[in-house]
């Protein structure tokens, strides 16, 4: 799957590059706290998510999963996004993205590997390099809004202090911290505002006070019928 990216050093030209994808990771249960891992882990058990087999949980996904139109096609009303790092290999650098993991939330009651196959999994058009930013990695903040009764409401906030570094999930996923060419991996998320819940439209950004930068992108479904 190929996905073109502006690339923005620190220091240096913007460049326009198209980067092919092979394989997608997706981090799953990248948490720092671990005790509130296993809070979270037991309440999902008890609406019928199964439990992960470790932690972190690298699921994998299609990379033709994998897409940066702005519209993107779901069957069924019982799907939303939620706001992750995405971190890919280009030019022998780790470049710094912006992805949703939207998720079947119906189907990951049965499945959670299969509830995230399913949907496409939406990916900005910007880049930092992960170098430029790895010494305040903490301070980046995460947010995304969703479109809620006609208005836009924050239903995602938090710094990366509260999830794993990437680097540690790379390490943890291949026994290497370089990640092999050809791979995208996103990288945990932050806690959502009022409970899952599906919208029409997922807005999200990435956004780093040090250097005053933001990444943004927006995606809407359209939501095909469910033919039984």
């Amino acid at each position: 799957m190929k996905l073109n990216f502006s690339l923005m050093p620190a220091n240096g030209p913007v460049q326009e590059q198209s980067v092919d994808f092979s394989h997608c990771v997706i981090a799953g249960w990248a948490g720092r706290d671990h005790a509130a891992i296993e809070h979270h882990i037991e309440e999902l058990a008890a609406l019928g998510v199964p439990r992960p087999s470790s932690v972190p949980l690298y699921y994998r996904v299609a990379a033709q999963q994998l897409t940066q139109d702005e519209t993107v096609q779901v069957v069924g009303e019982d799907s939303s996004g939620e706001a992750e790092v995405f971190l890919f290999s280009h030019g022998g650098k780790h470049w710094v993205s912006l992805s949703s993991d939207h998720t079947d939330r119906k189907l990951e009651a049965v499945s959670v590997a299969m509830s995230k196959q399913v949907c496409a999994k939406p990916v900005a058009r910007q880049a930092w390099a992960h170098e430029d930013v790895a010494a305040h990695w903490d301070a980046l903040i995460l947010r995304s809004w969703i479109i809620e009764d006609g208005q836009r409401t924050l239903y995602q906030e938090g710094t990366l202090s509260s999830l794993q570094p990437p680097l540690d999930l790379v390490e943890g996923c291949f026994g290497s911290r370089s990640m092999p060419a050809g791979t995208g991996m996103t990288c945990g998320t932050v806690a959502v505002i009022g409970g899952i819940r599906p919208a029409a439209s997922f807005q999200m950004e990435l956004e780093d006070p040090v250097l005053q930068r933001t990444l943004r992108h927006e995606y809407r479904l359209d939501i095909l019928p469910v033919i039984a």
